[in-house]
């Protein structure tokens, strides 16, 4: 109880608006980098990094399914990184503050409360640029990392199994045999990948062919299947009758990008 006293809440700003968006990371590299680069401790004196963009439709003006958002990078050396998002607003979400905490003696504040709430992805203009950076990052994380070295030591020594060791041990009964034995429990356990890197391999696995079962896509990318599955339901729609049933193939928004990039190539 006594150290309670010593942390203040600054509620100032808390009927401020803010807006929370949740921003790839391309975008949030961006930005970091130009906040970076003007060298600026001043929030005030930090270069503009995007702009937003609404559009309303004049004839329905009070209806909010007629705004639309849009946000564009100000930079324009970033690459294939794409320039222009549609900003995807939620309606209906649990009422936010954004609090702050300062670095000298633990200073708190509300910043604000958020009024919007947005989800961001690469607008329709920009597909094509989309898909080569999709493209690159699958082509950089398809490149194999194993090198191969030669031994100092030619003779085998290094190599070869010492006393003591699991697999000289003798016995000749079955109990001990099957303790040596790996049962299936046992086996590595799958690492999850990056989400981004597994979207992207995925994209590259469905330019290949379009229809995918979940037992291939596991044996390809060797992941978890409760992590493929997620990932699935987010890009995939599931057949359950037809000729490709029991396959999984790409929403049609998805087979759009991916065809536009194949035509850019």
């Amino acid at each position: 109880m006594a150290d309670e006293g010593k942390y203040t809440l600054e509620t100032g700003r808390a009927d401020k608006s803010v807006w929370l968006m949740k921003c790839p990371p391309v975008v949030t590299r961006s930005w970091q980098a130009a906040s970076a680069a003007s060298g600026s401790s001043d929030p005030s004196q930090n270069p503009i990094v995007s702009k937003v963009v609404l559009s309303l439709d004049l004839l329905n003006p009070d209806e909010s399914s007629s705004m639309q958002f849009k946000m564009e990078m100000a930079q324009t050396d970033t690459g294939n990184t794409p320039k222009s998002y549609s900003l995807n607003m939620f309606k209906d979400f649990v009422p936010l503050c954004v609090f702050s905490e300062s670095n000298q003696g633990g200073k708190l504040a509300v910043e604000g409360r958020v009024e919007h709430k947005f989800d961001m992805e690469p607008h329709t203009e920009n597909f094509g640029e989309y898909g080569k950076l999709c493209r690159e990052r699958t082509n950089k994380y398809m490149v194999k990392t194993r090198q191969v070295q030669v031994l100092d030591n030619d003779h085998g020594v290094l190599m070869r199994p010492m006393p003591g060791m699991v697999g000289l041990v003798s016995s000749g009964t079955k109990e001990k045999q099957k303790k040596l034995t790996p049962t299936k429990g046992t086996e590595m356990k799958r690492t999850r990948r990056d989400r981004r890197e597994m979207e992207d391999i995925i994209f590259k696995l469905f330019e290949r062919q379009p229809n995918w079962a979940l037992k291939q896509l596991v044996q390809e990318t060797d992941q978890p299947e409760q992590f493929l599955k997620e990932i699935l339901n987010d890009l995939c729609v599931y057949n359950k009758r037809g000729p490709n049933q029991g396959t999984h193939e790409l929403k049609p928004e998805y087979k759009r990008s991916t065809e536009d990039t194949k035509d850019n190539v």
